[in-house]
């Protein structure tokens, strides 16, 4: 295989003053994209706010031969969104990628938890996202071209005291799958990634060890970018998609229906008839994944759809 490279391709990656970010921005870079890292440098809850992270990938960059520039504004508001944008417009003339990860995280769960905590999530993570690829999408259509790699979490899957985060993870899903149908004309394509590396939101110590410590799993940022940069190439062959990626894994994450129980006792069901088919309701065997809304309704509405189809064909 040839190898895959960015070279007059610029991209606009948030949260890249640290870890993973970091490792993208880095990444790309040296594979030839010019690269706008953004990062506001605050803490890992999201206070405060700090030139020195990006400057610092910024020269690392640079030192390794590669082109990028700094850029400080806050994804969590629209005029921060635009002006992350306008750095890639006016610097470089264009944006071809955007790979959204600014994220914070402030550990918190019921009952304890406060509508500050789940709003301050939603705007940085959700909202963060939204407004970046607001900004972006008219340039991308202009071009017929632009590649999305939004970040998820497996933190999805639940933890009792991270519930604002996992929401605002999970609403990313969610927001790429309806993105990916708007995009799919105008050759724009929206994944995510869901990483697994061991970062300060992760837990880990704040400068990342160069080597695994005895006795502990390695999770390094730089084993997360491969998969986005793959995810933010011309060749990506997937839109709408989620993908994890960590400690040398990689792969596929995705929503799933089981067939389920279709009522068919000539009248309305009963919640005694969900009881009596619950096994058939939760039946993993013959699953399918939907690729999008209409494509699950229709899925979900066969059993009537085909008796529709029957009469119609009768009468």
């Amino acid at each position: 295989m040839s190898k895959l490279s960015f070279e007059g391709r610029v991209a606009v990656v948030t949260g890249a003053g640290r870890g993973i970010g970091r490792a993208h921005a880095r990444l790309l870079a040296a594979r030839g994209a010019k690269v706008v890292v953004n990062d506001l440098g605050g803490s890992m809850e999201g206070d405060g706010a700090d030139a020195g992270p990006a400057q610092k990938v910024v020269d690392e960059i640079a030192a390794a031969g590669g082109e990028a520039v700094a850029d400080t504004h806050d994804v969590s508001t629209p005029a921060g969104g635009q002006a992350i944008v306008g750095t890639a417009i006016e610097r470089f003339g264009r944006i071809d990628i955007l790979v959204n990860n600014a994220g914070i995280i402030r550990y918190a769960g019921l009952p304890d938890i406060d509508a500050e905590n789940l709003e301050r999530h939603l705007a940085v993570h959700l909202v963060g996202s939204f407004n970046t690829m607001r900004a972006a999408w008219p340039h991308f259509v202009d071009q017929r071209y632009g590649r999305v790699v939004l970040t998820t979490s497996s933190g999805m899957f639940g933890m009792d005291n991270n519930l604002s985060y996992a929401a605002a993870k999970a609403g990313t899903v969610g927001m790429a799958r309806s993105a990916k149908l708007a995009g799919e004309p105008h050759n724009i394509k929206v994944n995510l990634i869901a990483p697994a590396a061991m970062t300060r939101m992760g837990g880990g110590p704040e400068d990342e060890p160069a080597e695994a410590a005895p006795g502990m799993p390695y999770m390094p940022s730089d084993a997360v970018a491969p998969m986005v940069a793959y995810l933010a190439h011309e060749s990506c062959p997937v839109n709408g998609e989620t993908y994890t990626a960590g400690a040398g894994r990689f792969a596929r994450l995705f929503l799933a229906s089981t067939e389920g129980y279709a009522h068919d006792g000539g009248g309305p069901a009963s919640i005694e008839d969900v009881a009596a088919n619950w096994e058939a309701i939760n039946d993993e065997k013959g699953y399918y994944v939907p690729t999008d809304l209409m494509a699950w309704t229709g899925a979900f509405l066969k059993h009537q759809l085909g008796q529709l189809g029957t009469g119609a064909a009768s009468s």
